[in-house]
Order: C-alpha cells, then sequence, then structure tokens
C-alpha cells in the first residue's frame, strides 16, 4: 500500500507508521527545547521513533508583526518555512509559539501542509477536563483577545489593567532571553493568584509556550493548564496514529 500526500488526514492501521512533523521553532528558545524533549519522551514511551524537522522563526520579528496586526507579513514567513519543511519531507507543521496564533486562521488556508493547530487542540482539551472559566498568562495580544477568541464557549479572562502590561513586558523579556528571574515569576504568580481570588477561575492557562521557565517545578499556589505540553502530546499523538494518504 502506497501512502502520498493530499492534505486529507486519515487513521491507518499501517503497523510502526509515523507521520514526519515538522515545527516551526525558535519563538522563543526554551519553547523550542520544551517541545524536543515532550516530543522524544512521548515518542518513547509509545514504543516509537521520531521524524522530526524544525526551521528557525524569529522571535522580535513575529511580536513586531503581532502587535501591528500584520498577518499577512507573519504569513507569508510562515508558508515560506513550511515549504522548507516540505521538502524536508514533513507532512505536517505546528507552530511552536501561542503568540505565534495570532494569524493561524489565515495560515491554514493557504499552508503546504495540515496545520496541528494549537488553539484547537487547546479548546478541545479544556472541554474535555471540564474547565469551563479560565484565566490568562503570556502577551498582551493573547491575553487581550481572549486567547484569540478561539475556545468556544470557554469563559476566558484576563489579568486586570494593572496587571496586563507588567505580564506582557516580563513576559516577552523572559522568551528573548530564555532565561526566567525570580521578580519575574513572582509576576507571573502575582498576577494568576488575583485571578482566582477575584475571577474564581478555574484554571489559569499558560498561554504563552515559553512559560515552562517560570512554572516547570514550580508550586504557584493555584492550578495551571500548560498550553505548550498539550500541543506538545498532540503532536506526538498525532505522529503515531494518523498519516495523509490518497484513497
Amino acid at each position: 500500500m502506497r501512502y502520498l500526500f493530499t492534505g486529507r488526514l486519515v487513521a491507518t492501521d499501517l503497523p510502526g507508521g509515523i507521520v514526519h512533523v515538522g515545527l516551526i521553532v525558535g519563538i522563543g528558545p526554551a519553547a523550542t527545547d520544551y517541545y524536543y524533549r515532550t516530543l522524544i519522551q512521548a515518542m518513547v514511551d509509545g514504543g516509537r521513533d521520531l521524524e522530526l524537522t524544525m526551521v528557525h522563526a524569529d522571535t522580535s520579528t513575529l511580536l513586531e508583526n503581532q502587535a501591528a496586526g500584520d498577518v499577512n507579513k507573519q504569513v507569508r514567513i510562515y508558508e515560506e518555512l513550511t515549504r522548507r519543511l516540505q521538502l524536508a519531507g514533513a507532512e505536517a507543521v505546528a507552530v511552536t509559539s501561542i503568540a505565534g496564533h495570532f494569524c493561524v486562521g489565515e495560515f491554514k488556508l493557504i499552508s503546504p501542509l495540515p496545520v496541528i493547530d494549537l488553539c484547537d487542540v487547546v479548546r478541545d482539551e479544556l472541554h474535555e477536563r471540564g474547565l469551563r472559566r479560565v484565566g490568562l498568562l503570556g502577551t498582551k495580544t493573547v491575553m487581550e483577545s481572549g486567547f484569540y477568541g478561539a475556545l468556544g464557549d470557554v469563559v476566558v479572562i484576563a489579568p486586570g489593567p494593572e496587571w496586563i502590561d507588567e505580564v506582557h513586558t516580563n513576559y516577552v523579556s523572559m522568551a528573548k532571553s530564555g532565561v526566567c528571574s525570580q521578580q519575574q515569576r513572582q509576576v507571573f504568580f502575582n498576577a494568576g493568584q488575583r485571578m482566582v481570588a477575584d475571577e474564581n477561575v478555574d484554571a489559569v492557562l499558560l498561554a504563552g509556550t515559553d512559560l515552562v521557565l517560570a512554572f516547570s517545578g514550580e508550586s504557584p499556589g493555584f492550578r495551571v493548564f500548560d498550553c505548550a505540553q498539550v500541543h506538545a502530546l498532540k503532536i506526538a499523538e498525532f505522529a503515531q496514529t494518523v498519516r495523509p494518504c490518497r484513497s
């Protein structure tokens, strides 16, 4: 049986069938490392090899395009990077940045490869876990847009105006450097605790994939939902269970 790419995703019973996945990474470096390690471990746990190719996108360029709302410019960058992945043999693509999903709807329309959309994955997982009211920590655009309005009927709460700029500034600084200071960590913890206390949220979404730097191994005093983790695990699941094919 031959398996050829047409863009349609179907389940396959091919023993040991593995999808070659492509990641658009670099935005920022900590998220890239987190996705890579999580994918490796998930595939090991599943008894499968990992077929992976990564291409680099620039953090500063992405954040500038996001702040300016320049969807077309960022989509063109993603399209070029995805074509490189396609030439390397990748059969699907994912972006390892929640900030980078500000243009994901437009990107999916023109992407040369199927897109494993973090927004869809997070929405579905929130419903699966029964979380109906959540807080957000991440970039200003992600917080102010309520996770781009992508979470369906889930009530989405941003930090109050006295917190949102401080969270954004500290998040961007941390993402660019790949290092989280104790002061930055405390900003995120304080903002999360305030949303839990004042808004009665079920959990706080780590709505920035680099927040692993602040929260990994730490106890912030409230329930968190790690968007990067659920996305990376979904990519691993996808790689092990489905394959583009021609019927």
